[in-house]
């Protein structure tokens, strides 16, 4: 029986620690600047290593993944997987719409990783892997983006009997792929930026 005093809590901490976003406070304590409203316009590590350069870019997206890796890691503790997945997904939710960002944030990649990596490192380092070689071959860190996280809920529902965690899995994969919507309309529309494209 699962104790609600105990998933609540850690469930609206999860959310809230999904607030914080590494790239909106460093990009104001570097150049004073709201990374939203600039490149992109989003708060994720793409648009940082555009605007602010690839060090910067690099240290937000090891925030960002560590985001998901702390929540994941203390349900996991206090309630096993299915509570480690459930604050994992809260961090994300957090993360794409922070309340206390208006609800302007990160599409949740390096967070959602971070969730993967405790909950089944397998799954979510072939996902990684599979980003990788997207990446490579069609300089579309977005397409990758979308297709890696994809792949972790595909792995779990053939390797996992849980159905719980098989339905979350695939929730966390819908709300990733959702946060990339603009990224799709702009691949399908051949309208994508590459990597290494000028900045925009």
């Amino acid at each position: 029986m699962y104790n609600l005093k105990i998933i609540v809590p850690l469930i609206i901490m999860s959310y809230f620690i999904g607030n914080i976003s590494p790239s909106v406070i460093i990009g104001r304590k570097i150049k004073n600047i709201d990374i939203r409203q600039h490149g992109s316009g989003n708060a994720g590590t793409t648009n940082v290593m555009r605007v602010l350069g690839k060090k910067v870019g690099i240290t937000v997206f090891l925030m960002d993944l560590l985001k998901g890796v702390i929540p994941a890691c203390i349900g996991l503790y206090f309630g096993g997987v299915e509570l480690g997945f459930l604050c994992g997904i809260a961090t994300v939710i957090g993360h794409i719409f922070p309340l206390m960002l208006k609800f302007k944030g990160g599409k949740g990649v390096a967070t959602s990783l971070g969730v993967g990596l405790v909950i089944a490192p397998a799954h979510a380092l072939i996902g990684l892997l599979i980003f990788a070689i997207i990446v490579i071959r069609t300089k579309y860190i977005s397409l990758g983006s979308i297709i890696g996280t994809l792949t972790f809920p595909i792995l779990q529902i053939f390797t996992t009997n849980n159905m719980n965690i098989v339905i979350i899995s695939v929730i966390l994969g819908m709300l990733v792929t959702y946060s990339h919507r603009e990224n799709i309309k702009r691949l399908i529309n051949g309208t994508e930026n590459k990597v290494g494209d000028p900045k925009k």
